[in-house]
This record gives structure tokens, C-alpha cells and sequence, in this order.
């Protein structure tokens, strides 16, 4: 049986005559950057994830890259981040050549541990930007207690984790800015690069507003240099009809994941740990073990499609050899790189197909 990681296809196929409609509309009406589109997604994003402002963007990537911006974050400038995450996290501090500063990560949840981020503040420090990994957050209380104490902003990185919850709060609601992406394998993903930065912070909101643009109130008129950052409404469009379901899909994802657990618990494996406090809506499903890249060909032999996120920690990146780190620093999250994989999961995956999937890790650890 061949199954692959995520067959958007079929949710798609369940949808196709609201995403169609809501694509004609938007055609018919010849309003296709921001405009009433964008206004009403905004407005109906902000009340799923309780923020007080959501501003729709051209991607995730500028979504955090306008964040940094809005927080005043500048050449010399140091965020503490993690390095186990996707490239554009570190990427977009690095673009404003600002110093991207790497803290380990937690084994157990693959999130920063908090508990070393501390010991990573100096002078130069401005912020920190946690990232809430697969679809759970980060341990954000010790996060928001180092930031108050040294005056840092906190800039949530929850591309991953659209509707997940710590203690009650939806990820991205909790620091200053939530970044969020809806690339099309997103849980909310749309059907080309799109993005949104959360904030309940009236002045914040309105930076970024003009920063997307250009950095230009009113037209034409330029205070400052932002980035062509707008979010399409065509996007916008297709993210309304799909928003009302994400719940929906979010409970699916969490039923994928418990049945995975549940039929892999017997293994020599390491299986996703979801912290008490937190709502994880499983935008991955991660194992982990030290047999990795053997396990992956098998699967590929079976005809079942995994991936890897992420075979190369951002310190050891080529690009980032200038920040001076090597093999071994971190060691938790070199071994998360060598060791980890996601194994296929999505809203409408079947039971039959995952009895497939864990019948064949279950063959490969008794002796196939």
C-alpha cells in the first residue's frame, strides 16, 4: 500500500465546491491584494485565535521578519532562539542583521529548554523567539519571567502550531507577536504562500499594518522601510472556508496521533510527549529512535513516505558558520537531527492505512 505524509487531495475533494465559489467571488470581484477579503479573514482569524489584532501577510517567513522589525530589532541586535526548527526562524533575524543566538532544546518535546535561555542573555539581547515545534508550545511562563526580567520582547514563532493552547492561551496571544504560516502543509494552509502576525498590542498592530506595505501611512508616503508583505485575497478567500473546519480536522489529528501512540508504545521507540498544560494539535506526528535512516528506507520500501524535520541543526548550517559554533554544542538537538522522523499524518488519513504504517515499524523492530 503506498500512503504518503499528507494527501491534500482528499480534503480538497471534500471542500472543492466552497473553495471554488470562494475563488470565483474574489475573481469577479477584481479586489486581489488585501481589500474586504483580507478584512474579513483577519477578523475571523482573530476570534479563533482570541487576539486582539491579526494581520495577514505574504508568508510565514514575513510574518516573522515583520515581527522582528516591529519590535525594533536591528543590526547587532541578539534573539535567542533554537536551532532545531525551519530555516526561516534564524533566517529572518540574520536578514536584519541582527545575531541569532541558539539555546538547546528539551529531549523530550523538541521545544527550547527554557531552562538554558537565561544564562543566554547579555546587553545585546532584545528578544526572545521561541518556537512551538509540531503543533505544541513551549513552556512560555519561564519565557515571559526571563523577558520581563531583563524588559525583552517575546515573539512566538507558531507557524507549526495554529490553534494550540498553553494553560488556556491560544499559541500566539501569549508574547508580544504570534507568527503564523499558512504554506499549503500547514494544518491552515492555503494554496500558495500566506502568513499572519497576532498581537494584542494596539501600536504594534499598527506598525506592522504599515510596515507590510512598504512602510507607507498614508499612501505614497514613507516613515520608515518595511517589505511588500501583503497577504493575497484570493488567499484569504480559500483560508475563510478552510478556517471553519480547522477544529474539526485539529480533534482528527489528535485521534491519528493517539492511535499511533497507543499501537507504538510497546517499541524501542522514543513517541511524542505532550505536556499536561498544552493542547497540541499534531501538525507532525515525530518518533524517534537511533535506527532512523534504516527505518526510513525500509518504510520507502513498503511504499510509505516519511520526512525528516530537521536533518541539520541551524548552528551547523554552512551559512551560519560565522556565529562560530560547532558539532557538539548542542547536543540535543544534533541528536533530534540524527535521530528523529514524522511519520504520515492528516485529517483524513484511515485507519486501514495507519494499521499499515505501524504494522510495518512493528516488522522492522521484531525481526521483519
Amino acid at each position: 500500500m503506498k500512503i504518503t505524509s499528507l494527501d491534500l487531495r482528499r480534503q480538497y475533494e471534500s471542500i472543492q465546491d466552497e473553495i471554488n465559489n470562494a475563488v470565483l467571488e474574489v475573481i469577479a470581484s477584481q479586489s486581489f491584494v488585501l481589500g474586504p477579503f483580507v478584512e474579513s479573514f483577519e477578523h475571523s482569524i482573530a476570534e479563533f485565535c482570541y487576539a486582539k489584532h491579526a494581520i495577514g501577510v505574504s508568508s510565514g517567513t514575513d510574518a516573522i521578519l515583520l515581527a522582528l522589525m516591529a519590535c525594533g530589532i536591528k543590526n547587532g541586535d541578539e534573539v535567542i532562539t533554537t536551532p532545531f526548527t525551519f530555516f526561516a526562524t534564524a533566517g529572518s533575524i540574520a536578514r536584519l542583521g541582527a545575531v541569532p543566538v541558539f539555546v538547546d532544546i528539551d529531549p523530550s518535546t523538541y521545544n527550547i529548554d527554557v531552562s538554558k535561555i537565561a544564562s543566554a542573555v547579555n546587553k545585546k539581547t532584545k528578544a526572545i523567539l521561541p518556537v512551538h515545534l509540531y503543533g505544541q508550545c513551549a513552556d512560555m511562563d519561564t519565557i515571559l519571567e526571563v523577558a520581563r526580567a531583563n524588559r525583552l520582547m517575546v515573539i512566538e514563532d507558531a507557524a507549526q502550531a495554529i490553534g494550540a493552547v498553553y494553560k488556556g492561551q491560544n499559541a500566539g496571544t501569549i508574547g508580544n507577536v504570534g507568527c503564523f504560516s499558512f504554506y499549503p502543509t500547514k494544518n491552515l494552509g492555503g494554496y500558495g504562500d500566506g502568513g499572519l502576525v497576532t498581537t494584542n498590542d494596539d501600536e504594534l498592530a499598527k506598525f506592522i499594518k504599515i510596515l507590510r506595505v512598504h512602510g507607507s501611512e498614508p499612501k505614497y508616503y514613507h516613515s520608515y522601510v518595511g517589505i511588500n508583505g501583503r497577504l493575497d485575497a484570493i488567499q484569504a478567500a480559500i483560508l475563510s472556508v478552510k478556517l471553519k473546519y480547522l477544529n474539526e480536522w485539529s480533534e482528527s489529528r489528535r485521534w491519528v496521533a493517539s492511535y499511533y501512540s497507543e499501537h507504538l508504545k510497546e517499541l524501542s521507540i522514543r513517541l511524542p510527549k505532550i505536556e499536561s498544560y498544552n493542547t497540541h494539535i499534531f501538525h507532525q506526528y515525530v518518533i524517534a529512535t537511533t535506527q532512523r535512516d534504516e527505518l526510513i528506507q525500509y518504510l520507502k520500501q513498503q511504499g510509505i513516505e516519511t520526512a525528516i524535520y530537521y536533518p541539520v541543526p541551524l548552528h551547523l548550517q554552512k551559512c551560519f558558520e560565522y556565529l562560530g559554533y560547532k558539532e557538539g554544542d548542542l547536543p540535543e538537538s544534533e541528536k533530534a537531527s540524527r535521530e528523529t522522523l514524522a511519520l504520515p499524518i492528516f485529517p483524513e488519513i484511515t485507519q486501514k492505512e495507519q494499521n499499515c504504517v505501524i504494522g510495518h515499524i512493528k516488522n522492522f523492530f521484531t525481526g521483519r
